[in-house]
């Protein structure tokens, strides 16, 4: 590929993070409007994080749908019709039946489901290996900087009266308009020689096959949804409610809080993909991040008077941006040809976990909210993610080295 049209897939990978922005922003806003989602869909606590929850369902399955559009049809297509659908999806939550709020929520994951595979795609045509993994991290970076947004932002918003229609309204117009510019902006693809000699001369499951045969696809896609779990489930879900009831938190206070570990991704994801990167190693920054997330957990738990919450919050935050190696060593252990495919099969089983941990999280501690010993019920919980965190740490041990320096082991 020449330089200059890398030049441009770099350009158009500035404006994928716009729509992964967005695709967090919505993902989040959510937990912090909990009371308005039960009011507008007039239904209780336990159903409303049941309907946020559907998202994940989608978004795991398509996944799947998403890498394979990238590897047969390109970025154009394939991001203008994810961005599109998570506007959409947005525009749903305007309507107050619950039909309406499943449905949007799940084409909130189906659309969302095209972002980061799509800005990885791009990104991986964009940047040389050398530098990758810090442009998945920075892209992390970037999504989860709109977490912290829909959080820390739209929080206060809601605190202090805006109708949560209003954000619902603006958000899906914003994304629509944001699928029209990423349309014009992505390049052309049908000129690419490796696209018309390896991925479209194979079936649309066949790159799937290539990458499932591999089992350090799976382990990847294990250790990932380990550690994306307990941002995705307890800080983007559950945690304004446990700290409001558990902890005794304001609202404001609780929702600053939660927020602050999609702010601590917004450091931790480039830092430990440059670090990784400057290393040549992958296995021991993602171990070494994981560490750091018990350790976050432990103190929270059982020490909470040594650091607050919020700065707790945060460090597991940073500790979690490890989630995100095994989006690198996933690439680095299939071939180049199935790029969309390996980031949709990472996505799938990351995201996999996650729609089965959630409702095992929700049964044993999130309908026990407020209905036993505070303290004991809030350590149980961490546990719950701490031991999941100790075995993404024993399945990475089971990974093959893929950094640049791999050869050297």
């Amino acid at each position: 590929m020449s330089d200059s049209l890398k030049k441009f897939y770099v350009i158009a990978w500035v404006f994928g993070l716009i729509f992964y922005f967005l695709d967090y922003v919505i993902r989040s806003a959510p937990a912090v409007m909990l009371p308005q989602l039960t009011s507008h869909f007039n239904t209780n606590d336990l159903d409303a994080v049941w309907m946020i929850g559907t998202y994940y369902y989608t978004y795991s399955t398509c996944s799947l749908l998403a890498g394979i559009a990238l590897d047969k049809f390109g970025g154009k297509k394939s991001l203008f019709a994810g961005t599109f659908i998570l506007g959409l999806g947005a525009l749903f939550f305007l309507m107050s039946t619950q039909f309406a709020g499943i449905s949007g929520r799940l084409l909130q994951g189906a659309g969302c489901a095209f972002a980061f595979p799509g800005c990885v795609y791009l990104a991986s045509k964009g940047f040389s290996s050398k530098s990758l993994a810090t442009a998945i991290g920075f892209t992390q970076c970037f999504g989860m900087l709109g977490g912290a947004s829909g959080q820390f932002l739209v929080g206060p918003w809601i605190d202090s009266g805006m109708d949560s229609n209003a954000f619902w309204l603006w958000a899906g117009v914003f994304t629509i308009i944001t699928a029209f510019v990423l349309y014009f902006v992505i390049p052309k693809e049908n000129s690419e020689p490796e696209i018309e000699k390896n991925s479209k001369k194979l079936g649309y499951f066949e790159t799937y096959k290539i990458v499932f045969k591999n089992p350090p696809s799976w382990l990847c896609g294990l250790v990932s949804g380990l550690l994306f779990a307990p941002t995705t489930i307890f800080a983007m879900t559950w945690a304004v409610a446990f700290f409001e009831t558990d902890k005794q938190f304001t609202f404001h206070d609780a929702a600053i809080t939660s927020g602050m570990v999609a702010f601590g991704w917004v450091f931790g994801c480039p830092l430990l993909g440059f670090i990784t990167d400057k290393l040549g190693r992958r296995k021991p920054v993602l171990v070494c991040g994981a560490i750091l997330m018990i350790l976050s957990l432990l103190q929270l738990a059982f020490l909470p008077e040594m650091f607050p919450a919020k700065l707790s919050m945060f460090i597991l935050g940073v500790g979690s941006g490890a989630a995100m190696i095994p989006y690198s060593i996933i690439k680095e252990a299939n071939p180049d040809f199935v790029k969309g495919s390996s980031t949709g099969a990472i996505n799938f089983i990351t995201f996999g976990v996650t729609t089965l941990l959630s409702p095992v999280f929700s049964y044993y501690f999130g309908r026990s909210i407020g209905l036993s010993d505070a303290n004991s019920h809030f350590q149980n919980a961490l546990f719950f993610w701490i031991s999941g965190i100790v075995l993404a740490i024993f399945i990475s041990l089971l990974l093959k080295e893929t950094g640049k320096k791999s050869h050297e082991i």
